[in-house]
């Protein structure tokens, strides 16, 4: 197997989310390229704030009554961060020249110390700039390890499959139909009005770790099958075709995947879950936080919180939203993310559409990594 066939296979290996089959030194190897397009997303991310200077005309946003039209445009700054973030790594990771990947990352390194040399005081240019180099080191970092491979995959295959997450959005109304009455349930506001939001965000953590810990025994149940034997299939040389391992044939036996292989395949099928599951979450709490925006009056507002501060907060922000009202939709939002998280391990109709795909493309991943090894011999 030449060096260049096999820099091809470590690639698809790393595109596909599976970053264990690899040597380290491989996973090591060309960090620039690869983290272009998470070095675009910080990018957009740190521009945030001189472009919310630059429409506020100043660093403090405070939103009180009704917003203005400059505070439109604040809020609407930030609504718009998270999307372009995602629209501007999508086109950077469609970008194929290793060197213009390259240029791209340095430049957005560039761009990123160029706006904390100019938009921040001299005084705190050190600490910004050290900032900054957490941030590249922590990307860096993750694509080093093959973390950021896992999190890419299963971003694109949330949005390539983005029907399935409508398809488990409708099969969680039933869940949104209850939480009605939670929503109007005056206790819930007693309780959102008068919890700091540090414990709000230690009662969403604890519910995240009891719908993780489920997902997770779930998912390895599901997953023992494949990381047993990944059964050859006569489809198979068809679906590799155009792969660096189409002319490759497979072993008569294959070696098993070694501890971390298995691990990877679960935190592939567990990363892409949670992605999947959190956005129909994030989407429901959306729903909650706009729906009480239109129906709550201040004075239901003021009679159900007791006379609780309206002004809510969020990240030092002060924003025309009830703080309530920001409390009861993260707290909906977490009992929407344990919800379909149970559901979409039991649910056999889902597991037909989504988790059996996903499961499918992964056994086919493993019949290319016995190939790969067959090829390669036992040299890491």
């Amino acid at each position: 197997m030449s060096t260049l066939d096999r820099r091809d296979a470590e690639r698809w290996f790393l595109r596909r989310g599976l970053p264990s089959v690899v040597t380290t030194r491989a996973r090591w190897r060309r960090l620039g390229p690869r983290s272009a397009p998470a070095m675009a997303a910080v990018a957009v991310l740190l521009l945030v704030g001189p472009a919310l200077t630059l429409v506020n005309g100043s660093k403090r946003i405070h939103i009180e009554g009704d917003p203005t039209p400059r505070e439109w445009a604040v809020i609407a700054v930030l609504l718009a961060a998270l999307p372009t973030m995602l629209v501007a790594a999508k086109v950077v990771s469609r970008v194929t020249d290793d060197r213009l990947r390259l240029v791209i990352a340095v430049g957005a390194l560039v761009l990123c110390v160029g706006q904390d040399l100019i938009s921040t005081p001299r005084s705190d240019v050190p600490l910004e700039i050290l900032g900054t180099s957490v941030a590249v080191g922590l990307v860096l970092t993750a694509n080093g390890l093959g973390v950021g491979a896992v999190i890419g995959w299963g971003i694109r295959l949330t949005l390539s499959r983005f029907t399935a997450v409508g398809a488990l959005f409708a099969r969680a109304l039933p869940v949104v139909l209850l939480t009605v009455l939670v929503f109007f349930n005056g206790y819930v506001w007693s309780m959102a009005a008068s919890v700091s939001r540090d414990r709000m965000w230690l009662l969403i953590t604890f519910m995240t770790a009891i719908a993780v810990a489920f997902l997770a025994t779930g998912l390895i149940e599901r997953a023992r099958p494949l990381l047993a034997t990944a059964k050859v299939r006569e489809t198979d040389s068809a679906s590799l075709a155009g792969t660096p391992f189409a002319d490759m044939a497979d072993p008569a036996e294959p070696d098993p995947p070694s501890r971390g292989e298995r691990v990877n395949v679960v935190f592939v099928l567990l990363a892409t879950q949670l992605i999947q599951i959190a956005t129909v979450a994030v989407l429901t709490g959306g729903i909650f936080l706009t729906m009480g925006l239109i129906a709550l009056s201040p004075e239901l507002l003021d009679n159900w919180t007791q006379g609780s501060p309206d002004q809510g907060t969020w990240l030092g922000m002060t924003l025309p939203i009830p703080q309530a009202l920001i409390h009861v939709s993260m707290f909906l939002t977490a009992l929407t993310f344990m919800y379909v998280s149970a559901r979409s391990v039991g649910d056999g109709e889902y597991r037909s559409e989504y988790l059996d795909p996903l499961i499918d493309d992964l056994r086919l991943t493993l019949v290319a990594r016995n190939r790969y090894r067959a090829a390669i011999g036992t040299d890491r």
